[in-house]
C-alpha cells in the first residue's frame, strides 16, 4: 500500500486513473497513478517495498480535476484530464525513471500536445501506433467528443490524423465517447480481419467503427440495451468474441438489483447481440474493467476490486475480491492494472492511495 502522502499528493487530492509500464531493458515494473492535480510514478517491482520516484504536475494552464487518465506507447505515457480547462496531452518519456536520484523528485513533461484542451480518456492501439483522445471538450479540435485520432509513431511528437464521431450516440447527439478500446482486429468476423477497430462506450450506446483509413473512418454498428443509464467503459475478451461493458449509473438510478455488467457477443461486428447480463451480489457503481485471460478485473467504487471468472463468457462468477474502502466510501476504486508479467495488480483507492495486490490460487 502507498498512502496519498506517499504518492506526493497534497491535502484533499484523490487518485483516479491508472496504467502500468514494464521496462523491457531492466524488467522493472511501474505504476503510473493519476491524481487530481498530478501524476505519480511508482516502482512496484517489489510490491512489498514500492518506491515513489516522483510526480509530474498538471499543465500550468490547467485546473484541478477529478478525472485523469493515461496510456503507454513505446516507453512514453500520454496523460489527459477532463474538466481541466487548457490541459492538452502531457507526454513523458518513461525511460527517465531508470536513473532517478534522490527520489521522490518533481518531473517536467517531455513534450506536449495542444490540439485538444480537456479529454476524458486517451486510447492507444500499440500495434499501429495510433492514439485516440476521447471525450474532448473545452477547446481545440474536440471531434464532437468522439475519436480525436493521433499518429504517435514519433512518440514525442503526435500528429493529428482525423476525427470520428457517430452522431446517433451520446447524450447530446454528437457521438461523444466516454471511453473506448481500439485494436487490430483478429476476432471471429472474417470481414474485419486485420482492420483497426474501435469500440466506443458512448453514454447511450456502444459504437463500433472501422478506423483503418483515418481520412475515411466508417461506422460499423451501434447497439443499445435495456435500462441504459450511462454506457461508461468496456473491454474485449482476449479472443475478441465478447465485449464486457459497464454502465456507470444504472445502479444509482435503481434500474438494476446489483452491479451489472453487459455481455456483448460480437461474432458479427455488424450485428452486436446482447448475450446476457452479469448481476453481482454487490450493489455498488461499477467503474473501469479490464480482461486478462479468463479473468475480468472490475473496479467497483466502494466494493473495491472484484475479479470475475469468465471461462464461460456468458456465465461469469466472482472468484476473488479486495475491499479498498473497509471503513467507508473514501477508498473508491476508480481503476486497476492487471497486466504486469509478475501477476501483481495495481488498484487506485480514492482518498486512500494505491494498493498492490496478487490473486491467491486456492485449491477447492
Amino acid at each position: 500500500f502507498v498512502s496519498m502522502a506517499g504518492l506526493g499528493a497534497d491535502r484533499g487530492i484523490r487518485t483516479n486513473g491508472l496504467w502500468g509500464w514494464e521496462d523491457s531493458e531492466t524488467g522493472r515494473e511501474y505504476a503510473i497513478v493519476g491524481l487530481s492535480n498530478a501524476t505519480s510514478f511508482v516502482d512496484v517491482t517489489d510490491p512489498a517495498h514500492p518506491i515513489v520516484l516522483g510526480t509530474m504536475r498538471m499543465t500550468s494552464t490547467a485546473r484541478i480535476s477529478v478525472w485523469r487518465d493515461m496510456k503507454v506507447y513505446r516507453n512514453h505515457v500520454y496523460i489527459v484530464a477532463d474538466g481541466a480547462g487548457q490541459h492538452g496531452i502531457q507526454i513523458f518519456d518513461l525511460t527517465r525513471l531508470r536513473d532517478v536520484k534522490d527520489a521522490p523528485v518533481e518531473f517536467e513533461e517531455t513534450s506536449h500536445y495542444g490540439g485538444i484542451f480537456s479529454a476524458h480518456n486517451i486510447v492507444i492501439n500499440e500495434d499501429t501506433g495510433f492514439g485516440y483522445s476521447v471525450g474532448s471538450s473545452a477547446g481545440g479540435e474536440t471531434c464532437g467528443g468522439g475519436l480525436h485520432m493521433l499518429d504517435l509513431r514519433d512518440p514525442a511528437t503526435p500528429v493529428f490524423a482525423g476525427c470520428f464521431s457517430d452522431g446517433e450516440t451520446g447524450r447530446r447527439g454528437t457521438g461523444y465517447s466516454h471511453d473506448a478500446q481500439c485494436l487490430t482486429y483478429s476476432g471471429p468476423d472474417a470481414d474485419y480481419q486485420g482492420r483497426e477497430i474501435c469500440i466506443g462506450s458512448n453514454e447511450t450506446a456502444i459504437s463500433i467503427a472501422d478506423v483503418t483509413d483515418k481520412a475515411n473512418p466508417v461506422s460499423v454498428a451501434i447497439a443499445t440495451y435495456p435500462s441504459v443509464a450511462y454506457a461508461h467503459q468496456g473491454w474485449f475478451t482476449d479472443d475478441q468474441r465478447y465485449f464486457y461493458l459497464n454502465d456507470e449509473i444504472d445502479e444509482a438510478n435503481g434500474f438494476v438489483d446489483g452491479t451489472r455488467t453487459l455481455i456483448w457477443d460480437l461474432m458479427d461486428l455488424d450485428d452486436p447481440i446482447l448475450a446476457g447480463e452479469y448481476i453481482a451480489e454487490t450493489t455498488e457503481t461499477d467503474h473501469n474493467l479490464y480482461v486478462k485471460g479468463n479473468l475480468m478485473y472490475q473496479s467497483n467504487t466502494s466494493a473495491g476490486l472484484r475479479i470475475i471468472d469468465i471461462t464461460d463468457p456468458e456465465a461469469p462468477f466472482e472468484t476473488a475480491f479486495f475491499d479498498t474502502s473497509p471503513v467507508g466510501g473514501r477508498g473508491v476504486s476508480w481503476s486497476n492494472y492487471p497486466y504486469f508479467k509478475s501477476g501483481n495488480i495495481a488498484v487506485t483507492a480514492g482518498h486512500y492511495g494505491l494498493f498492490l495486490l496478487k490473486k491467491r490460487e486456492v485449491d477447492i
